[in-house]
């Protein structure tokens, strides 16, 4: 179970980079799923991905947060909803039972996401008046 946790883990952070340049993958959620799963199966790994330069700023600041940016927040959900408003009128067309799983789904995903407090980055005015 450790290794395919692992491997799993691997798999969730390659997308989560990928994320960083692609625009359609969001990288913060694949960044914590690599999070958890390799808190479950190697302390090195965890280690080594909550300190890295570079990603570890991802993890740590919604760890400490516990907020997702409104800008994530918006991309989320309307490439989750598009993604299941194809499947359910284009895939899954003779499967009402699939459609209401995907319908059902897309909902709790949305309120799960919209659980999250809002990280609101605020620009500060340093002009005189």
């Amino acid at each position: 179970m450790k290794y395919l946790l692992i491997l799993l883990g691997v798999i969730s952070l390659t997308l989560g980079v990928l994320g960083i340049f692609l625009p359609i993958l969001p990288t913060t959620p694949f960044l914590l799923l690599s999070t958890a799963l390799f808190a479950r199966s190697s302390k090195r790994l965890y280690n080594l991905l909550l300190n890295h330069k570079i990603l570890g700023k991802y993890i740590r600041g919604f760890l400490n947060e516990k907020a997702i940016p409104l800008r994530i927040k918006i991309f989320s959900i309307s490439a989750m909803w598009l993604t299941m408003l194809y499947v359910i009128f284009f895939v899954a067309t003779e499967k009402l039972w699939l459609q209401l799983l995907m319908f059902a789904t897309a909902i709790a995903v949305t309120m799960h996401i919209l659980s999250y407090k809002t990280k609101i980055n605020r620009h500060e005015d340093h002009t005189k008046t």
